[in-house]
């Protein structure tokens, strides 16, 4: 059941548009040699493209992806079953709810695990692009990724299952509780002392400091660094021999692994198994006090008292954009209350606080608040299993178009009171920045949405996207937060537009390839 399950959820797109992602990772782990970005440094310094050093800083960049952005894709596997019906014929059956939460673990194991092995190729591949060591050693090249990169799959497995078969958890809260759980996870993982010693890269950097210390080279320009980070010159190089993991390290990455199994499998105590006796109330109204329907049924020609016929619809008059426009930005728009407060919240935050928090603080915070409504773009359809339907109804472009225009009036609700404080500023670098956002998180939302027809891809690109951002990065920054002598300091608001247009066209034709294949009617072909 645990491969079958593996086997199906292979062929779904997030889990295609998740490996693309492990596997550019795995190219910018491996950057050129007179590149000025790095993932891994110690100081000034990377290792020389030898196999001990590619498959070190591939399984690490690994590991930091396939936390994060895989944990999105596993987490899924029980809510298909509860979709397609699988859960109600799984209920009948005497399987024992410990069972059925193994099986599935192991199959989100086996989901991620397979994404670390094609990373390993990619390592394999970058040694020999880059040239600098061309001789393949497989057990160095391959044994980061068995003893760092592995405990963590098989750990965020485990997480995946547990957030998924929680009550609370298992709603878009909860990507939200990963994502900062991750950080802490990814940050205080990588300190001396780390609880079962972290992730496991504070041996490796100790290694490689005493190899550097041994060749003679200075140590200079900070500590080690594990990200995406600017250098202002190409990092120079010292050769590693490589890392010998101890009885000790080695403890502790199988306590990783023991770990992970009662996380996996704690929701027993709680998880219904999709038994509606223990999830849903059943009404004990006896069967006497129900009406019988057959006295409701008149003989042929008898004309029923009171009975007009069936409801007719109004005809309505006007522009049938405008009404797509307005259906969509209620469905948007629908949400609790404290939501709705938050928002207003927020705005009034934003026209007391100085100009600076605004942009640095407040915007951010505003555009953050609508995550859950903009991941629905694009993948409601699917995930509420109307996309049969509306294949069948015209106007497909004029829909889809009418989306995105809701999308955008999201964006300009939420952040119209930053906005408010820039114009009056007099900031028009800062306003056009906010223009270029404001098309660009619906856009990428939409792609996003429709290509992998889930709304947790955009949750899992927009969060680390945002949070760079806010934690001063200028390359991605898309509403104007990071400022240099008082204007925006990332690229140009016209990229931004010029992205979001080439998000929707893309968006669009995703969607005519789709009709054109007959998978948006249900048709095989």
């Amino acid at each position: 059941m645990a491969f079958a399950d593996f086997l199906d959820r292979m062929r779904r797109p997030a889990y295609a548009v998740t490996l693309a992602g492990a596997v550019g990772l795995g190219y910018l782990a491996v950057p050129a040699v007179d590149s000025h970005w790095a993932i891994m440094q110690l100081g000034d310094y990377r290792g020389l493209y030898n196999s001990a050093y590619t498959g070190m800083a591939t399984a690490l960049a690994g590991t930091l992806w396939l936390t994060f952005g895989g944990f999105f894709v596993a987490r899924n596997g029980v809510a298909r079953d509860e979709a397609t019906g699988v859960g109600r014929q799984l209920a009948a059956t005497p399987l024992p709810t410990w069972r059925y939460l193994a099986s599935k673990f192991l199959s989100n194991t086996l989901l991620l695990g397979s994404m670390a092995a094609v990373l390993a190729g990619t390592a394999v591949v970058m040694q020999l692009a880059r040239g600098e060591d061309r001789t393949l050693e497989p057990g160095p090249l391959l044994m980061p990724f068995l003893v760092l990169t592995l405990p963590m799959v098989v750990l965020t497995a485990a997480a995946a299952l547990l957030f998924e078969t929680t009550p609370l958890l298992r709603t878009g809260v909860g990507n939200g509780v990963w994502f900062f759980a991750w950080l802490v996870l990814v940050l205080g993982g990588q300190r001396e002392g780390a609880p079962l010693g972290g992730i496991g890269v504070h041996d490796v950097v100790a290694t490689m400091g005493d190899d550097l210390t041994r060749q003679g080279v200075p140590l200079s320009g900070g500590d080690f660094s594990l990200g995406f980070t600017f250098v202002e010159e190409p990092l120079r190089t010292f050769t590693w021999g490589g890392f010998t993991p101890d009885g000790g390290f080695l403890a502790g990455r199988l306590a990783v692994l023991l770990l992970a199994v009662p996380v996996a499998l704690l929701p027993a105590l709680w998880f219904h198994r999709f038994d509606p006796s223990r999830s849903v109330r059943v009404s004990a109204a006896p069967a006497a006090e129900e009406a019988p329907v057959a006295a409701a049924v008149p003989e042929a020609g008898q004309a029923v008292p009171g009975y007009a016929g069936p409801p007719r619809t109004p005809v309505s008059y006007g522009s049938p954009f405008a009404r797509l426009f307005t259906g969509e930005l209620r469905v948007l728009a629908h949400g609790p209350v404290w939501w709705w407060a938050g928002t207003a919240l927020i705005a009034l935050a934003a026209l007391f606080v100085p100009l600076e928090g605004v942009t640095r603080l407040l915007l951010p915070l505003a555009w953050l608040w609508p995550l859950l409504v903009w991941s629905r773009m694009g993948a409601q359809r699917y995930e509420h299993g109307v996309a049969v339907l509306l294949g069948a109804c015209p106007g497909p472009v004029r829909r889809t178009l009418a989306e995105w225009c809701a999308g955008v009036a999201v964006a300009a609700v939420t952040g119209l009171t930053p906005l408010i404080r820039l114009v009056a500023a007099g900031d028009g670098a800062g306003a056009a920045a906010w223009a270029g956002g404001a098309v660009f998180v619906p856009s990428l939302a939409l792609a996003l949405g429709t290509l992998s027809r889930t709304h947790r891809t955009f949750q899992a690109v927009y969060l680390p996207l945002w949070y760079v951002t806010v934690n001063g990065l200028p390359l991605l920054d898309f509403m104007g937060a990071v400022r240099e002598d008082g204007r925006p300091a990332g690229p140009h608001a016209a990229f931004f537009c010029a992205a979001a247009l080439l998000l929707l066209l893309a968006t669009l034709a995703t969607g005519a390839t789709r009709r054109r294949a007959g998978t948006e009617k249900g048709v095989s072909r």
